[in-house]
């Protein structure tokens, strides 16, 4: 019987290397909320770009926190602030968030879990979406499969090629400012997808709840690369 990609993530993950840098022992991680238990977010903030980036900060302050995270399989109610969510005509809105979100300070750098070569790169730049957006292959015992890494400064495209090598703990990007990605607060949208179709520079990070096995089947936890929650 093959083995799952969850498995085969969780019998290496002694080799993945830091996302982004934090020490456990003296850095704080903020668990962010944006289901529809977090009444604070209202929708004037939602829909404020500078108001929703004051929230984030103002809540990371106050814990003393390094960053913000969270997200796996959360149903947000946040992506009402964005038309690309949104469903038409009988089909329902995208709100079940499938990777995990590091909220934090725009310019943060963005290394590689582990060696790889780029499958894909694109700038989506439509508010509400990744803005530039980075796929990384991987091979782990023959098993290929990506990662996914949203929210980037437009500059982490620039020298990006196709099938270019990839070295574990090598600096890929670094945090976006909103205006360069998709209009959120600054933060990393890292997810694991094991097989991203026909898919290129792009792969959704957001399903229809209905539809939610069939994608987290597809994208497995990424904290068993992060290891920042568990």
């Amino acid at each position: 019987m093959p083995v799952s990609l969850t498995e085969l993530l969780l019998k290496h993950r002694t080799r993945f290397l830091p996302v982004v840098s934090f020490n456990p022992a003296s850095d704080i991680l903020l668990p962010m909320d944006f289901t529809a238990a977090n009444q604070e977010l209202t929708d004037s903030i939602l829909n404020d770009t500078t108001a929703f980036c004051q929230w984030v900060t103002n809540k990371l302050e106050a814990a003393g926190a390094r960053y913000g995270i969270g997200g796996y399989n959360e149903h947000r109610t946040v992506y009402r602030m964005s038309r690309v969510f949104d469903g038409t005509g009988d089909l329902e809105p995208r709100r079940l968030h499938l990777g995990i979100d590091i909220w934090g300070a725009a310019g943060t750098p963005v290394y590689a879990p582990l060696e790889g070569t780029v499958h894909s790169f694109a700038d989506n730049n439509r508010a509400g979406d990744y803005g530039a957006t980075i796929l990384v292959e991987h091979e782990l015992e023959g098993t290929r499969f990506c990662t996914l890494y949203g929210h980037l400064n437009r500059a982490s495209l620039n020298g990006m090629e196709k099938g270019k090598a990839i070295a574990a703990g090598q600096q890929i990007a670094l945090f976006g400012i909103p205006d360069e990605n998709g209009h959120w607060p600054p933060h990393l949208h890292f997810q694991v997808i094991s097989n991203p179709g026909n898919w290129q520079g792009d792969y959704p990070g957001v399903c229809r709840f209905s539809e939610r096995e069939q994608y987290l089947a597809n994208c497995p936890d990424p904290d068993i690369i992060l290891q920042m929650i568990q």
